[in-house]
């Protein structure tokens, strides 16, 4: 066996084991975020919706699917690698993975794929949730599938950081509670920032997951209160970077070496 199939084997066992751990409990990883997208089509798009009419020249529950899709896909993409790597450390296995030779990229990658694994099958079954609720018209496939799984693979790897840090179970929770749910409800989802005060809107061009929104609603819808541009990469800004550090933490052991 050469080294790059002894790499693709050792890829494709932990993104199987990956895929096979959340696959096993739909009910508890897939259900539950179709259920809820699925109240937020009700109650925000049916309900409240008809009373505020159109929004940057689209129907109120056409403007917020894309981002109640994303929201999903970011949520998942997240939980999964923070749980199942947190896991891996606690039960003391990751361990054999870091003395296997196989190089840490391949160990990111195949972590970074289920997640991204999770996210898709989210994704795919909210987007299917919202035909019940609008019609979809994307405007460009590529440019949509490419934010889709560039979203997906940011949020894996940042479940990543969080689970290699995180000493245990409740730690996993702090950030997707203080730090995620607010950056994605604020990330331009419900509203366009075009409503929101000069001070504000500047303010929002911080937050990460609304440059991440609006290039998905434009593949979506063609609309974006964001240079389309501009989003693309800081999408990838923040891949590289977070791909980067991931690597140095695996490369240091933090917090899985004693």
């Amino acid at each position: 066996m050469t080294r790059w199939q002894r790499y693709r084997t050792a890829f494709l066992t932990i993104l199987i084991k990956e895929v096979l751990r959340f696959s096993r409990i739909w009910v508890q990883t897939i259900l539950p975020p179709v259920i809820t997208t699925t109240l937020y089509y009700i109650i925000f798009g049916n309900l409240i919706g008809q009373r505020i009419g159109e929004m940057d020249g689209v129907r109120y529950i056409d403007f917020i699917v894309p981002g109640l899709i994303l929201m999903a896909v970011i949520t998942n993409s997240y939980a999964n690698v923070v749980s199942s790597f947190f896991s891996s450390k606690y039960q003391r296995h990751v361990e054999e993975l870091l003395i296997s030779p196989v190089p840490n990229w391949v160990i990111l990658a195949g972590y970074v794929g289920g997640g991204v694994g999770r996210g898709v099958a989210v994704g795919i079954a909210v987007t299917g949730v919202s035909l019940f609720f609008t019609d979809l018209h994307i405007q460009s496939y590529g440019w949509t599938l490419t934010v889709f799984v560039l979203t997906s693979v940011l949020f894996a790897l940042g479940g990543f950081i969080n689970a290699v840090y995180a000493n245990s179970f409740d730690d996993i929770s702090i950030v997707p509670t203080f730090i995620l749910t607010p950056l994605t409800y604020l990330g331009g989802v419900f509203y366009s920032i075009g409503m929101l005060p000069e001070l504000w809107q500047k303010v929002s061009l911080a937050n990460p997951v609304l440059y991440m929104v609006n290039a998905f609603r434009y593949g979506l819808l063609g609309v974006s209160d964001i240079p389309i541009g501009v989003a693309l990469v800081i999408i990838l800004l923040f891949i590289t970077g977070l791909t980067l550090f991931s690597l140095r933490l695996l490369a240091l052991g933090t917090g899985i070496k004693a």
